[in-house]
């Protein structure tokens, strides 16, 4: 052998949700230190930037959310910490429009981040970035399943430039009901008369080519999709037009790659679970669906993030599945400004600064992220592959300062030892469902293949 990377072996580091709104580089904790030395001593290391680099030159759009910005110098900050990649698909993609997106991938540019999810096309977005490691070349991809429809890239024509945006992957949903409810929705459909609009949208034109339906046992009811059945219940699945599109990129990144890491975010739930904020710690059925698919491409992990906070891991097929890894930063409590709607929303005016807004929202920390833990614990993975296979995964559990003060809080740093233990057996817990056995020693996770 000549070269490292022939022997297949290397250690895939990945996080979950940085939102980085300051410098990492002047702490000195041992703890964080120690994080720190994990994270560089990783051939390579992700983690999805759910964050905007800008000065406020472009509009902003109502997001529900944190209106994300950070300096741009920040981008050096993680790459201080030892991150080698960013993804940067997910809900936060167009919280100043277009030119907010287009000028954080900018950034990412210049200070040498390679970043993938967002582009100036759909292709762009589904196109992997690359990072050269010490032992092997890893290609990185990135999608969203949570998104504005403004932030989702379009496919360009030869006539027709592209729109760009974030590589969104849609999902459909279908909702099993019984008679007596299927009935119920039918009249309403014809008594509010969404049957005869639908159907002189149809005959206008406007509504392309649908699918057909036997009105006697599915019908369309305020945009969801219903189904006559015996029993209730509520099924999704990944839409095929967004796998067939993202197929090609995958199987080119595994030509062109030794590795491939594939990153979704997904704030969207399943039907079963704790509930923490508007999310329930399952994931969703089409997550299942698109992790696994995405491993049968030939990916080697798929690094979930989203709801902020952890959810299961699954081996499949032996490649590590995490369908969420929580945060990784959450320093969201600090930007420097937010819009008027977001005062708006909580009775503040003029007078009011975004330390008004921040502390309002979270009714000084009683309700919201201040107010549960889940958000701010969370793990690092360090994915350990062997003569081309999964060896084994070692889950390091982060602590982002819940109880502290906004100044304090949001910076990752090793937890101590009983705390550890805490996060790693609600996270046991949560890979149950997957057949996966999590052994805990001195404040480690492990999973041996």
């Amino acid at each position: 052998m000549i070269y490292n990377a022939q022997k297949k072996d290397i250690s895939i580091a990945v996080g979950g949700d940085a939102m980085i709104t300051r410098k990492m580089s002047p702490h000195n904790e041992k703890d964080f230190l120690k994080l720190i030395d994990i994270l560089r001593k990783a051939d390579c290391s992700v983690v999805n930037l759910e964050m905007l680099f800008h000065d406020y030159e472009h509009s902003w759009e109502y997001s529900g959310g944190t209106p994300t910005r950070s300096d741009p110098r920040n981008i050096t900050e993680l790459q201080w910490m030892g991150i080698d990649a960013v993804t940067t698909a997910n809900n936060h993609a167009y919280d100043f429009s277009e030119g907010g997106f287009l000028t954080t991938l900018d950034y990412c540019r210049e200070f040498d981040m390679p970043q993938a999810g967002g582009g100036k096309n759909l292709d762009a977005a589904r196109s992997p970035a690359y990072v050269d490691s010490p032992r092997g070349r890893v290609a990185i991809l990135s999608s969203s399943t949570t998104y504005s429809e403004q932030s989702r890239a379009g496919l360009g024509r030869p006539d027709f430039p592209g729109k760009p945006g974030i590589n969104a992957i849609r999902h459909n949903t279908s909702h099993t009901v019984d008679r007596p409810i299927f009935d119920a929705l039918s009249k309403a459909n014809e008594e509010l008369g969404y049957s005869d609009m639908q159907d002189r949208g149809n005959k206008f034109g406007f509504g392309g080519v649908s699918e057909k339906t036997d009105a006697n046992v599915e019908i369309s009811f305020m945009g969801g999709k219903f189904v006559l059945g015996e029993d209730f219940n509520r099924s999704t699945s990944v839409n095929k037009e967004d796998l067939e599109g993202a197929r090609k990129w995958i199987n080119g990144a595994k030509q062109q790659a030794d590795w491939v890491v594939y990153g979704t975010h997904c704030h969207e739930s399943g039907n079963d679970g704790e509930i923490h904020g508007p999310s329930l710690t399952s994931p969703p059925q089409f997550l299942e669906e698109l992790a696994r698919w995405v491993i049968d491409q030939g990916a080697d992990v798929f690094a979930g993030h989203g709801p902020h906070f952890l959810r299961g891991i699954e081996i499949y097929k032996g490649k590590p599945i995490f369908y969420s890894l929580g945060n990784f930063i959450f320093q969201n409590e600090t930007v420097p400004w937010a819009p008027d709607e977001g005062y708006r929303r909580f009775n503040l005016t003029h007078d009011d600064t975004p330390g008004d807004y921040l502390s309002k929202r979270s009714n000084f920390d009683q309700i919201g992220f201040p107010s549960d833990p889940v958000f701010w614990r969370s793990v690092v993975a360090v994915n350990n592959f062997t003569n081309g296979d999964l060896s084994s995964i070692s889950l390091y559990p982060i602590d982002m300062g819940y109880g502290l003060p906004i100044p304090q809080r949001g910076r990752p740093t090793l937890m101590e030892t009983s705390l550890s233990n805490q996060v790693l057996e609600w996270l046991q817990k949560l890979s149950e469902p997957y057949g996966t056995k999590i052994d805990i020693k001195d404040g480690i996770g492990t999973i041996t293949i």
